[in-house]
């Protein structure tokens, strides 16, 4: 998928694509999981689309549910979805920082090779 070492760094317009491409899959990625989450507190909690939206991003976004869960299959639901935002993070910055920390390691050996 990346070019080797011993391969030149991709010119700027291929750079731009791919860093493109990884954006594109990390708003999916997000996409996706805000819409699952959505509809777990409109299905366990009964709450309203713009309640359940604003949970789902606020746990999406590491900072908590704004309406505690009042059932017990809300609570689950609740606890498993923070644990699965917390990855979602962790993945969507490795999505989104993959291709720049690679740019860079590859310019860095390149200039290493010059010597």
């Amino acid at each position: 998928m990346y070019e080797s070492r011993s391969d030149e760094p991709l010119p700027r317009s291929r750079f731009v694509a791919r860093l493109a491409w990884h954006l594109g899959l990390a708003a999916l990625l997000l996409a996706a999981s805000l819409g699952g989450g959505m509809w777990g507190y409109m299905h366990w909690e009964q709450l309203s689309a713009p309640d359940a939206f604003l949970n789902a991003a606020m746990l999406l976004g590491g900072m908590g549910p704004v309406n505690p869960p009042l059932t017990l299959a809300g609570k689950l639901f609740a606890g498993t979805y923070a644990l699965y935002a917390g990855l979602v993070f962790i993945v969507v910055a490795a999505l989104v920082l993959t291709p720049v920390i690679h740019r860079v390691l590859h310019r860095f050996h390149a200039d290493a090779d010059d010597d």
